[in-house]
């Protein structure tokens, strides 16, 4: 994964919701593509705040980011996926009362007149996500909580991102689901080639998907590596630190 393209660089971030008041404070990661980067840390670390600085949500007060070498300084979310960064929030993010293919149709906003390419990617999206193939008419709101958070990613690939913000994406769901949407994670990332920075709080789970680890405290990156380097006793021992001082 070393010599993989950087695809997004978060140097020496300052960031919060209010002003003078930071949550990330000097907060620096890399994610790189065709690999998952997982961000770990106790509550309130700075972990989803990550996410919505580099999506454009949040202005950064010092810093950069930049995306596939390009300052983003300026850009709107609006801007930032039509440049290929797609965000994944934690909830379900569907339209209930619309079919499977017409919640797909909406991740494909950004080049929607492009009829062509729109049944290309929508084939694409089926090819990699079977189970909502036979979906596709029914309302986004009868899915289960797998098929709904499957949905929210298979959307989400609809633009071709380069870059994939996934926010905790087993909150809510029955443990049962867990090691299904870990599948979903994976399966996007072999299919799309794409850079997947991933914040979750289901550490023991996670660990093994993670190609690089970042453990945040206090908007600071306390510990980062290969995944490989962190197992569950090392991790929990880090946490400890961070929550004890």
């Amino acid at each position: 994964m070393s010599g993989a393209e950087v695809i997004v660089s978060v140097e020496d971030v300052h960031a919060g919701y209010t002003p003078g008041v930071d949550i990330l404070r000097g907060l620096t990661v890399q994610a790189r593509a065709n690999a998952i980067t997982l961000v770990i840390g106790p509550n309130g670390a700075g972990k989803s705040t990550l996410l919505r600085t580099v999506f454009g949500f949040l202005t950064p007060g010092a810093g950069a980011i930049r995306f596939k070498g390009r300052d983003t300084a300026g850009l709107k979310p609006s801007d930032l996926k039509f440049a290929g960064i797609s965000y994944v929030t934690p909830d379900i993010n569907r339209f209930p009362h619309l079919t499977v293919q017409e919640n797909l149709m909406m991740g494909a906003w950004v080049f929607r007149r492009d009829k062509a390419r729109l049944a290309r990617q929508l084939e694409r999206v089926y090819a990699t996500f079977p189970a909502l193939t036979t979906k596709r008419g029914d309302r986004a709101g009868s899915l289960s909580g797998g098929q709904g958070r499957m949905l929210s990613v298979a959307r989400e690939m609809m633009s071709e991102p380069t870059l994939l913000l996934i926010d905790e994406p087993t909150v809510g769901l029955a443990p049962n689901l867990v090691a299904q949407v870990y599948e979903i994670l994976q399966t996007a990332r072999k299919a799309s080639g794409a850079a997947i920075l991933l914040v979750e709080q289901n550490v023991e789970q996670a660990l093994p998907l993670a190609d690089q680890l970042y453990l945040l405290n206090l908007g600071q990156v306390k510990a980062e590596g290969p995944g490989g380097e962190f197992d569950d006793v090392r991790v929990r021992a880090l946490v400890r630190e961070c929550l004890l001082g």
